[in-house]
């Protein structure tokens, strides 16, 4: 553990002297753009280490000039990455769109991050092929699993050791990452000279770079800044490629554009306007006496002295912060800055830590301790076997807990467990090996796993809608493909049912279908397209991605147009199907753009046939409402 100097200590300073020194540090922070450090250290403004000062030396980071340029051969990725191991039949079952996606380095333009996520893939393959081949051997000489438990994803961590959270750094690891749920209570008191303290959400060190990204800053700054005289919380990304992200500032100096995160606003507007206005309890005394004595109060979460209980919680959209129960900011997950990729949580500055209680983490299942693991596996599948419908479901690694909710649930319909409908969850690699161990586990235990030969970006999830289609077409051979999310619940009679009732078995794409939209050109907001990427005014028909159906043509005219060059890849997958059908209807082919407005693209309404963003709970509630007979009604706040 790290411990902060503590550059005023053992200086006594008369209250004149001690005011002085205030302003000097402010004015200090001012001229630090970067404004992260609590102690007087003259750092670099750009490519700066935003951990630095937490660390005991503080000796600068020096890059090499010829790593950073050095460009790995696209032919050695490949044949490092798909260069299979000696994998028995049962072992390959994950693996069955693999070999075929090997031409994804030719596909990386218009994907944000693709090179570098393959370029990552390398690295964390082989750490998972030699711990495979390690397990092997220990049971070849019958030997005990002895580091397993110790592997195993904890669901929840806690501290409340006193003294080693009194110091004024802490780290708390987190094995498996963060996912939709997840949170982190932290119970403190700023102290100190100025109470100033800072939370950060890092991830893995990349080969050949020094420091980890940021994946969320927060930093509480109750005597202001360069650019407030007034307590300010300030969000924030780092990472080594683009340093410092965009600031987001609360209260925020342009209130008007504040926007929602997880329908939250990004900003409280009752942070740092007077109380007088609003029914907060006097109790919560987060406001400075001078103010209170002026009548003047104006309210801050945070105030030198007193406690709190602060709590930050992973959205489907970002994280949000609450205070002592009130939300106070939410903060939008930037572009491969994913929960998923939390290993640690760091928490400095000037602040007494009391406890911290991490909850909600991803853990895996032990099917050692399932009574009904049988029914919840997926039968083999021999090559090209005739399916009515495959089911590809995107997931992320750590998602264990929403699929157990999926095999517990709507893959439990009797045409999914008669091998008439396949389902099969399309997954990338994770950065933590511990968590690529969980998931090679999970994928050998339940045979429904289908690896990804790449770090699992959301900016990737086309390259996933590919792999569906390979799967469908060339592994089996389905009347019909459909797309959908783990966190989607699928009423699998209807959509066949629906099928049929359609009785198109070609040139078919069914769903909630969207004719008139058009790209996002604000720079601000998660959905922006540059005029680079979709220089056309509107997109062709697509539907939305909680769930979509193609007929068996349209999949098996991708996989060629795949190996010939000829595939579009554009980052939202949904459009990107429309634009692969638009161009197939150019080329000749007779489409036909079913609607289905039961397939909800947000939360639930009774009647549903796909019902999105439905959490585990959620989905056993859903499941039970169907097999006691009251149809398709929905369950809980997930309604739309």
């Amino acid at each position: 553990m790290f411990k902060m100097k503590k550059w005023y200590g053992g200086v006594l300073i008369a209250s004149f002297f001690t005011l002085f020194m205030l302003l000097v540090l402010r004015y200090g922070f001012m001229k630090n753009p970067i404004g992260e450090s609590y102690q007087n250290i003259t750092v670099p403004v750009n490519g700066s280490n935003p951990l630095e000062w937490i660390n005991s030396a503080f000796s600068p980071v020096i890059q090499n000039p010829e790593s950073a340029t050095q460009v790995i051969s696209a032919d050695n990725l490949v044949s490092s990455l798909f260069s299979n191991s000696n994998f028995t039949s049962e072992e390959l079952r994950a693996l069955q769109t693999w070999n075929q996606l090997n031409h994804l380095l030719d596909y990386t333009k218009g994907l944000p991050n693709a090179a570098e996520a393959i370029k990552e893939a390398v690295s964390v393959w082989n750490g998972l092929v030699s711990s495979i081949e390690k397990k092997r051997k220990r049971e070849a000489n019958d030997g005990l699993n002895e580091i397993r438990k110790e592997k195993q994803c904890p669901h929840f961590l806690n501290n409340m050791n006193s003294v080693e959270l009194n110091n004024t750094s802490y780290k708390l690891r987190v094995p498996c990452g963060l996912t939709q749920g997840s949170s982190v209570t932290v119970i403190g008191i700023p102290n100190g000279l100025l109470g100033n303290f800072r939370i950060d959400f890092t991830g893995e060190s990349l080969p050949g770079e020094p420091d980890p990204p940021v994946i969320l800053h927060y930093n509480v700054r109750l005597h202001g800044d360069k650019v407030t005289e007034d307590p300010v919380i300030v969000q924030n990304t780092w990472t080594v490629a683009h340093d410092w992200g965009e600031e987001e500032r609360c209260p925020s100096p342009t209130p008007e554009k504040i926007t929602k995160v997880d329908e939250l606003e990004q900003c409280n507007r009752i942070v740092g306007k007077n109380l007088n206005q609003f029914s907060i309890p006097k109790a919560s005394k987060r406001f400075s006496a001078t103010d209170e004595q002026s009548k003047n109060r104006t309210y801050f979460p945070f105030k030198q002295g007193y406690p709190f209980v602060a709590t930050l919680r992973v959205g489907s959209e970002g994280v949000q912060m609450t205070v002592d129960g009130k939300h106070i900011t939410s903060f939008a997950f930037r572009e491969t800055l994913e929960p998923w990729l939390v290993s640690e949580m760091r928490i400095s500055g000037d602040l007494k830590l009391v406890s911290v209680l991490a909850s909600g983490l991803p853990t895996s299942e032990d099917s050692e301790h399932i009574i009904d693991l049988e029914s919840l596996k997926s039968r083999p599948l021999p090559v090209q076997s005739p399916l009515d419908l495959l089911i590809g479901v995107f997931s992320t690694a750590n998602n264990f807990k929403r699929r157990m909710a999926v095999r517990r649930t709507w893959m439990q319909y009797e045409a999914v467990r008669s091998t008439k409908t396949a389902v099969r969850f399309f997954v990338g690699l994770h950065k933590n090996q511990i968590v690529n161990e969980e998931l090679w586990k999970e994928a050998e235990t339940y045979g429904d796993i289908q690896l990804m030969p790449f770090v699992d970006y959301y900016s990737l999830i086309t390259w996933k809608t590919l792999a569906i289609c390979i799967y469908g077409t060339e592994v089996v051979s389905a009347k019909f493909v459909m797309k959908t999310d783990d966190d989607a619940f699928v009423r699998v009679d209807e959509v066949l049912a629906s099928l049929n009732r359609i009785n198109v078995t070609t040139g078919l794409l069914y769903g909630l279908i969207n004719s008139d939209s058009h790209p996002h050109r604000d720079t601000n907001s998660k959905w922006y397209i540059s005029s680079e990427e979709w220089p056309e005014a509107s997109y062709p028909p697509w539907a939305h991605g909680p769930g979509y159906v193609v007929s068996h043509d349209i999949a098996r005219t991708v996989y060629p147009k795949y190996r010939e060059g000829h595939l579009k890849m554009f980052k939202l997958e949904d459009v990107t199907m429309g634009i692969w059908i638009s161009q197939m209807k150019k080329e000749g082919a007779a489409i036909r753009y079913e609607n289905e407005d039961r397939v909800n693209n947000v939360g639930c309404k009774d009647g549903y046939v796909v019902a999105h963003y439905q959490g585990p709970r959620e989905m056993l509630c859903l499941w039970q409402k169907l097999q006691q007979g009251k149809g398709a009604q929905c369950c809980g706040d997930r309604r739309r």
